[in-house]
């Protein structure tokens, strides 16, 4: 691993056979702000990366990716509305390759409090896609001996994994690798966790389902070499779906 000026990197990889066609990479829009950082570190890697909030567009896609802006119950509300919700969870079902990054792992949980009248005791969760059970809540701000840590959770930290059960978003990644994190909430532990990282408590960093639908806690479109090597392991996850 090498150090540049924006934190940790990984030394990156060729990963996957290369194709004659670059794999589609809807980029949902759910009108919450700027994705196009998404968007280029998928084109960087060699995929075709487009943003829409087009429910059909993202049916038609390769591959989707859920980007992290927002707030849980905000970004759930518009999405149902707008038909994206319903398009994400029948094309993972199908087994159509999926990232959700930050926030867009959150809302891959049945639930999240994020969002919603915390202060009223009857107020209910946010619902998510519920492609996986449990609830995202907010990250304690003091760890078990009532040390106090910083909330939100901003900068670079390190993920941790078994790399003999591994999965293939995280291929050539090795255990302790940095990312760039920014996050005040954090997803349960279930046994789709493939990855954890530490800050206050250990919190899932990265879910694998059925190893074509993945979620991560960090930002890779700005987590310099040790991103692109993700997302690259994506794009080769994709292409390798549409059988190219």
């Amino acid at each position: 691993m090498t150090v540049g000026q924006n934190g940790p990197k990984a030394e990156t990889g060729n990963v996957g056979a290369a194709s004659a066609r670059a794999p589609r990479i809807a980029v949902v829009d759910y009108c919450k702000g700027n994705l196009m950082s998404v968007e280029r570190g998928l084109r960087h890697v060699g995929a075709d990366g487009f943003v829409t909030a087009d429910p059909a567009e993202i049916a038609r896609a390769d591959a989707i990716v859920l980007p992290g802006v927002g707030a849980f119950a905000d970004a759930a509300d518009t999405m149902h509305a707008l038909g994206q919700a319903a398009a994400i969870r029948e094309r993972i079902a199908h087994g159509v390759p999926f990232l959700g990054i930050c926030l867009g792992l959150h809302l891959m949980f049945d639930e999240g409090t994020e969002g919603t009248d915390v202060d009223n005791d009857e107020a209910e969760n946010a619902c998510g896609l519920a492609v996986l059970p449990g609830v995202a809540t907010s990250m304690p701000r003091t760890d078990a001996e009532g040390a106090a840590y910083k909330v939100p959770h901003v900068g670079w930290n390190s993920i941790e994994f078994d790399a003999q059960a591994s999965t293939a978003l995280l291929e050539g990644i090795e255990p302790g690798e940095y990312f760039y994190f920014t996050h005040s909430y954090i997803a349960p532990d279930t046994p789709c966790t493939v990855a954890t990282t530490v800050h206050s408590v250990a919190f899932p960093s990265v879910v694998a389902y059925r190893d074509t639908a993945f979620g991560v806690q960090f930002h890779p479109e700005k987590s310099s070499d040790a991103g692109a090597a993700l997302l690259r392991n994506f794009a080769a996850i994709a292409r390798r779906a549409t059988g190219a």
